[in-house]
């Protein structure tokens, strides 16, 4: 593991967002759905691929808060251009389990 400053991970904006959309990305080389994620009126909407089948239900995301990267340059994802990376940690069975503020926090926040 490589030791950064703070001034490093200042440069990594983690922030909070909530599912207002969740598809099945059929597309997708690896089981995976298709988000749209509101990071508040300063961010906006921006649209996620997230390859987290095995443990959520596209019906059950929506509307649930989560954390994302939103200053990666968009990456296309085969026909998605995605603007933002979801995060997540895998579990014991290599499954992701997205990773969540433990309590309802405003749409924008950043991590800190």
């Amino acid at each position: 593991m490589n030791d950064i400053s703070f001034d490093d991970f200042l440069k990594v904006e983690l922030r909070v967002g909530r599912v207002l959309a969740a598809e099945v990305f059929a597309e997708a080389r690896k089981p995976a759905y298709k988000l749209q994620v509101d990071f508040g009126p300063e961010i906006g909407i921006r649209k996620s691929s997230a390859q987290i089948t095995q443990l959520y239900q596209p019906h059950d995301l929506v509307g649930r808060l989560v954390v994302g990267v939103v200053n990666f340059p968009k990456k296309q994802i085969g026909p998605l251009m995605s603007e933002c990376l979801i995060t997540g940690f895998h579990n014991a069975d290599g499954h992701v389990a997205l990773c969540v503020p433990d309590g309802d926090v405003p749409l924008g926040t950043r991590l800190l």
